[in-house]
């Protein structure tokens, strides 16, 4: 019984070890994907940097840079959490292996001395011929016949005990170095992060200097965010007006077949089964209306947080809300800014339909549908698909666009349930 209970809880630590090493790997992949993107961040400032005259295209990187060892910092942290609950739990199974093999030595020490004591063939003979009776005389002949056995599995528990203990030593050891260089690679991360906000001060005051051509070009800027904003609620509008035009029109059709129906079998026109839209029906009733958007828009709410990102690779520049500009001037961002290679692929982040695609100052804007739902991808070069199609999750709907004002790619994508736009944190899978 004892062994059993032994048995059981090392089948707990083992699984408990898998879950912190799938989470660890994913951890690890996190951090390199990280690094991979900051040493790409590093070779585009180095080529900015070359050119003698700051440009917002500089600062952006920078901010990029600083949002990824930030979020690199972090995710360090979060090795750091895992590796201690590792050398944690190792520790505890290190004291109990440490624990069984004494119990193990102690009981096998003494077979080994009430074996010295009975090796010979007389003693135990008399063993047994001391019996009371035959029955106690022959389970006294099984008991020496099974010892020899008893005593070879105790020596394999032993064995067997002694290498697991060592294992988990050796486990223990790696896990300490791992923690180790972790923490020596967050305070590197740490002095590289206190050095790009150094940077970015540096950098927003030489811009200063040129405040006059920066204040023209964020003026132009919050134009066509506004502008793309603006756009975007009319096309969400539209569509709530024609969806209210259409389950109208089909309530109406309804209630005249309902009522010519019981004018010819003359009873009454029964009362409908379904809620009518109204003047006070709410945007997700008419949105909501049919059962294949209802469906759309469940199924949407269902992948809320495992949404793919609008682009494969890509930085985050500004999120959603409130910030301020290197010249002061303030921003309502509705959405993502998110830096990416020239000539990305923008990508569809649910199954939808295509309600809208616009030309704003040379660059597209392209509004899905996922029932209440809605999605939409700012500054696009070209776009892939057409008004009315129907696009699956990751479909490519068109390529982004070189920002004018800082000859980045950026695409801004914006999520909505009905007219109310949501910050895209809460939706999209960690990147």
């Amino acid at each position: 019984m004892k062994f059993f209970r032994a048995a059981l809880f090392f089948v707990f630590v083992f699984a408990a070890s898998g879950v912190f090493a799938q989470s660890s790997a994913e951890l690890k992949r996190r951090r390199d994907k990280l690094t991979d993107e900051l040493e790409q961040l590093n070779r585009e400032y180095q080529e900015t940097a070359s050119n003698k005259k700051v440009s917002l295209k500089q600062l952006n990187i920078l901010k990029a840079q600083i949002n990824l060892r930030e979020e690199k910092i972090t995710n360090i942290n979060s090795e750091v959490r895992n590796l201690d609950n590792q050398i944690s739990e190792s520790n505890n199974t290190v004291r109990s292996l440490q624990s069984q093999l004494d119990q193990l030595k102690k009981e096998y020490a003494g077979m080994v001395l009430f074996a010295y004591r009975n090796q010979s063939a007389y003693n135990k003979l008399m063993f047994i011929f001391a019996s009371k009776d035959f029955n106690q005389a022959y389970r006294r002949l099984k008991y020496l016949q099974q010892f020899g056995t008893y005593r070879e599995r105790q020596a394999g528990y032993i064995q067997g005990t002694q290498k697991d203990l060592h294992v988990k030593i050796v486990e223990l050891d790696k896990d300490k170095k791992e923690k180790n260089n972790l923490l020596q690679n967050q305070e590197k991360e740490k002095e590289e992060l206190g050095k790009a906000k150094n940077t970015q001060v540096k950098v927003i005051t030489d811009l200063s200097k040129h405040q006059g051509e920066l204040k023209q070009q964020q003026r132009d800027v919050q134009k066509r965010l506004a502008r793309n904003r603006q756009e975007t609620l009319n096309a969400i509008r539209r569509e709530v007006e024609e969806a209210k035009r259409k389950a109208e029109a089909e309530a109406r059709e309804a209630a005249r077949i309902a009522a010519a129906k019981a004018k010819a079998e003359n009873r009454e026109v029964a009362a409908p089964t379904k809620k009518p839209i109204t003047k006070a029906s709410t945007n997700s009733e008419i949105l909501n209306s049919t059962p294949e958007a209802a469906r759309l828009s469940n199924d949407f709410l269902g992948n809320k947080g495992r949404l793919p990102w609008p682009v494969a690779t890509g930085q985050l520049v500004h999120g959603f809300g409130t910030y301020t500009d290197a010249d002061g001037i303030r921003n309502d961002n509705t959405g993502y800014e998110i830096r990416t290679n020239t000539g990305a692929a923008v990508r569809a982040v649910f199954e939808g339909e295509v309600k809208t695609i616009m030309d704003i100052s040379g660059t597209y804007l392209v509004v899905i549908k996922h029932g209440e739902y809605f999605t939409a991808y700012q500054n696009l070069r070209t776009v892939n698909v057409a008004k009315g199609q129907k696009v699956s999750t990751k479909q490519t709907i068109g390529t982004v666009a070189l920002d004018p004002s800082t000859g980045d790619a950026t695409t801004i994508f914006t999520l909505s349930k009905g007219t109310n736009f949501v910050d895209p944190r809460l939706w999209l899978a960690p990147n």
